[in-house]
């Protein structure tokens, strides 16, 4: 692909993305234009305007066109609930079940010593500031339940702890529908731990 820099400058843009490979990042670039080329116009299109108009809520930082995301500015959810987690993704998987109504904060990240990423990196004063709103009764931890998830969760469970606030963690456990033979040991050593 070197006699043509536009298609390399392509590949290496769809490279960004998570899990794609040189050899895939080409094949796309190959499939886009080759075969789709309306399609790689409606793709640009609508990264181009992703970019210029979407935002973080000023409340909860999710991704949004307004100030205000829908779900802050719905009084029919439950502001006295305050699901944190990790990411965009992250909470639209959590809508997605329609199990719960409350409110939520996103960190855009997680605490990553080693990569240099630390409290203010992921807008710990601002959730802190949120929780502590006299209107904020429980934080629910839904953080990734990685090393780096977990010390996370640590870290803002201990310092709302000390406010005064509730803070629980989403259980782990045994997935439904499994069968404990196939379950892997760490999975089912939390669900005996965190039994109910």
């Amino acid at each position: 692909m070197s006699d043509t820099p536009i298609l390399e400058a392509l590949a290496q843009a769809l490279r960004r993305l998570p899990g794609v490979g040189i050899k895939s990042a080409q094949r796309m670039a190959f499939h886009l234009l080759q075969h789709d080329r309306a399609g790689a116009r409606g793709l640009a299109q609508a990264l181009e305007q992703a970019v210029a108009r979407v935002q973080h809520c000023t409340l909860c930082h999710t991704f949004t066109e307004a100030e205000v995301c829908d779900i802050c500015a719905n009084p029919q959810r439950d502001a006295s609930k305050l699901c944190v987690v990790e990411t965009p993704a992250d909470q639209s998987a959590l809508e997605r079940t329609a199990a719960y109504r409350g409110l939520y904060f996103v960190l855009m990240g997680k605490l990553s010593p080693l990569d240099g990423i630390g409290p203010h990196d992921i807008g710990l004063q601002k959730l802190f500031t949120r929780a502590t709103n006299s209107v904020v009764q429980e934080v629910i931890l839904a953080t990734n339940f990685t090393a780096e998830g977990e010390a996370t969760a640590h870290v803002i469970g201990e310092a709302l702890k000390a406010k005064g606030l509730q803070v629980t963690r989403l259980a782990r456990g045994v997935p439904a529908g499994s069968e404990l033979e196939y379950v892997d040991l760490g999975t089912v050593a939390h669900a005996l731990l965190d039994r109910r």
